[in-house]
């Protein structure tokens, strides 16, 4: 099996030491993905549901890059600063994913980088050429 980076410059670019995204076979991971604007590098966290949005939408940038997209993705992971914001992540969510919902895992956790309110990291099949 290889393993190829995926990179597009429609989502921010890694802060440290990892790729956007690793595919994996016929599997793509991506690495966590907070509401941060490629186009001013600037993280959005002033309302929970503007920065899921976010965070969806750079996902999305990097699942097109990979030749895959929403409807492929059969896990994903939310990070939350604080629980009480899940319902409002959940409305932006379900934009995103209409039918077949991948599994999901939701957790609160002590701190994000920079101080995000909301990180998402999904796995997702890419359909074979």
């Amino acid at each position: 099996m290889k393993k190829e980076v995926i990179a597009t410059k429609n989502a921010p670019a890694a802060i440290g030491p990892y790729s956007q995204a690793i595919k994996a076979g016929n599997f793509l991971f991506t690495s966590g993905q907070l509401p941060i604007n490629p186009a001013t590098g600037e993280l959005v966290s002033n309302d929970v549901k503007a920065a899921a949005k976010q965070s969806l939408e750079n996902i999305k940038a990097i699942l097109l890059a990979a030749g895959t997209n929403f409807d492929n993705v059969v896990k994903a992971t939310v990070f939350l600063k604080d629980m009480n914001d899940f319902g409002a992540v959940n409305e932006v969510y379900a934009e995103y994913f209409k039918v077949d919902m991948p599994a999901r895992s939701a957790f609160q956790v002590a701190k994000l980088p920079k101080d995000g309110l909301c990180e998402i990291e999904v796995i997702a099949m890419v359909p074979e050429k």
